[in-house]
């Protein structure tokens, strides 16, 4: 039998609401297995292994309070802690110990699921990398921001992690270490307590192991009715292949990769068609990066102006591109956002989801970069959910993720499609 960090979340959850497992148990396997591969992937900002035993002997002594109940989460380091430090990625806040928990995690405790530690974040969630590794291949880069909790759930150290995204910092790691990435609905979790960077393209969700682990911990803490995949099998999905303005930033591998899944899908029962995005789309990542730099600027105020020495010089530089970004191109930005929004409004009346690559292709060789954002940013813009799905892989044997995406709202759809998707192509899953 597999050790209990190698369960799912919903094994585990199951498991636990059987009486087949402890919390402990399952923490203490966790914690046995980051013991002995953290010093190689380093995906761990900080681990109190006796604070999180104590938590999930506490959460088996107590009555089960939700399909959370006594699963351990990974909790990315510009989430506030109150009983952990978060230091944001950055010098600047060394030690820091926040006064209260963000919303998601006093709600993760308060539904009787519980912090395992902090996993490492970029620079205050931007480019400028951090310590982890790639756990496919240590050689190559996990992505960012949210690397150290992709990273952690690709090794198995833990069933769940939270993750941030503005540009495409949940989709890019999860797709380089080939788990599931779920960014939900813009504001679908509340973000209270997270380090802002862009209060327009902010979003707080999941890396995990599977499309149902996903919809488990966010449906949750939403609030929402549980998405059945039971009859999953069943769908007929549309199914939208858009290339997106970059395909030519694609590499081969990644062109191939689709251009085969397209008949496998079709083969299965989905009804494909090819969508193309005009040229307003076409100017939507720098939509996006005017936007978040001009934002950006102004949320990181206190620390560009009393700390710069302690900013790397790549951050440095965007926020200072921010400032020179005026209110009038600003507000632009945020007309052509609303009016391309309200563009694939009609698409997405012609499919269910449509897919793209999550990024160029494989996890780039070499630590000093997290790689290319470009596939996730039009995607963020849009405020719709995004699920990465490692079904493919490259060249040098790493993964290569397929990004589906929905409309605005529709994320019980999108994950039921995106797992079905996910069984087309990997059947013997």
């Amino acid at each position: 039998m597999k050790a209990p960090n190698f369960f799912s979340a919903t094994e585990a959850s199951a498991a636990i609401a059987a009486g087949d497992l402890t919390s402990e148990r399952l923490v203490g396997a966790c914690l046995e297995w980051i013991a002995a591969r953290e010093p190689e992937i380093q995906a761990w900002a900080h681990l109190n292994p006796a604070h999180a035993l104590a938590e999930a002997r506490q959460r088996d002594r107590a009555p089960r309070r939700s399909r959370l109940h006594g699963l351990p989460v990974g909790v990315k380091d510009v989430i506030d802690t109150a009983d952990m430090p978060t230091e944001y990625g950055s010098p600047i806040y060394k030690g820091h110990r926040p006064a209260s928990d963000a919303a998601c995690v006093a709600l993760l405790h308060e539904l009787g699921g519980l912090t395992l530690g902090k996993t490492v974040s970029t620079e205050f969630a931007t480019r400028h990398p951090g310590k982890t590794r790639n756990p496919r291949d240590t050689a190559h880069t996990p992505g960012g921001s949210s690397s150290g909790s992709a990273a952690a759930v690709a090794d198995s150290m833990v069933p769940l992690a939270f993750g941030t995204q503005t540009s495409s910092s949940i989709i890019r790691p999860a797709a380089f270490c080939g788990t599931v990435g779920y960014k939900p609905t813009f504001n679908r979790l509340n973000r209270a307590g997270l380090k802002f960077l862009s209060e327009s393209l902010d979003t707080l969700g999941v890396l995990t192991r599977t499309v149902p682990d996903a919809a488990l911990i966010v449906e949750e803490l939403a609030g929402a009715a549980p998405t059945s995949f039971d009859d999953v099998g069943a769908l007929k999905p549309r199914i939208g292949f858009c290339r997106t303005p970059y395909w030519g930033e694609a590499d081969a591998a990644t062109r191939a990769a689709f251009e085969t899944a397209l008949p496998a899908l079709s083969k299965a029962g989905a009804r494909i068609g090819h969508v193309e995005l005009d040229a307003e789309f076409a100017t939507l990542a720098d939509v996006q990066i005017r936007m978040s730099s001009f934002e950006f600027y102004r949320a990181l105020a206190y620390e560009r102006t009393r700390f710069p020495q302690l900013l790397t010089e790549s951050l440095a530089a965007r926020i200072l591109g921010g400032g020179r970004v005026t209110r009038a191109q600003y507000e632009e930005t945020h007309d052509i956002a609303h009016r391309c929004r309200a563009r694939l409004d009609g698409t997405y009346r012609e499919y269910d989801v449509l897919i793209s690559p999550s990024a160029p292709g494989e996890a780039p060789r070499g630590l000093e970069s997290t790689g290319d954002p470009l596939f996730g940013l039009t995607w963020t813009l849009m405020h719709g959910p995004a699920i990465t799905l490692p079904v493919f892989t490259g060249p040098r044997g790493l993964p290569i993720g397929l990004q589906v995406t929905g409309p605005r709202g529709s994320d019980a759809r999108t994950l039921r499609t995106a797992e079905w998707i996910r069984r087309a192509l990997n059947p013997v899953d």
